[in-house]
């Protein structure tokens, strides 16, 4: 990587997050890999968030599109709560605690019951975590945590919206529906675009 000081960029990135972020987050050179950067799930027993980057491609995005790109993952990360008090919350705590009261009862009916309440709430809930209403919800916020770091609004949602498109292209693939979506999103915060995306894009599954 010519020119490019890897070690230099990491400790920029890490800086452009809140404080919050900044002690979960590690970002980690992965060389090998065809995605520019990736992000395991962050399941709730992981104790911070590794960041898979391949910097022979990294390089090659302008400046703001690593910096929206990153934030945007930061805020991806950040926005999945499994503890927020919400319906499939409570179902997948209901079920979890029914499966180890029944275990203990030696009830193999409850255990099968309890674990398929349990089971049903977390597929619900997985699903709106890769819905377009999530998935919109992390651009924007990424765009408002820019504004803080010297973008305007529009600078943040063009740099975003290019990002996505030439990720896609340097890792050989056509745009998903969500980044589709996405991108229409994107296109009105810059200004380029009055359409704006539907409204039933922006509500979670239920």
């Amino acid at each position: 990587m010519d020119g490019f000081d890897r070690d230099a960029e990491i400790g920029r990135l890490l800086d452009l997050l809140p404080a919050s972020s900044r002690m979960k987050l590690r970002v980690i050179p992965q060389p090998q890999q065809t995605e520019v950067l990736t992000a395991p799930f962050p399941w709730p027993w992981r104790t911070e968030w590794p960041v898979s980057i391949n910097f022979q491609l990294w390089q090659t995005l302008s400046e703001p599109q690593r910096d929206l790109l990153f934030l945007r993952t930061d805020r991806w990360l950040r926005g999945i709560a499994w503890f927020r008090p919400g319906w499939s919350q409570g179902l997948i705590l209901a079920g979890s605690v029914a499966v180890a009261f029944q275990g203990v009862q030696g009830d193999g009916v409850g255990v099968l019951v309890g674990g398929a309440l349990a089971g049903v709430a977390l597929r619900q809930l997985l699903r709106n975590y890769r819905s377009p209403a999530y998935e919109l919800q992390a651009d924007e916020n990424a765009v408002t945590i820019a504004q803080r770091r010297g973008y305007t609004e529009a600078e943040a949602a063009r740099a975003l919206l290019s990002a996505i498109e030439q990720q896609a292209q340097l890792e050989r693939r056509g745009l998903t529906f969500n980044e589709l979506v996405r991108s229409q999103n994107l296109r009105v915060l810059a200004g380029l675009s009055t359409v704006a995306v539907p409204s039933n894009y922006r509500t979670p599954e239920r």
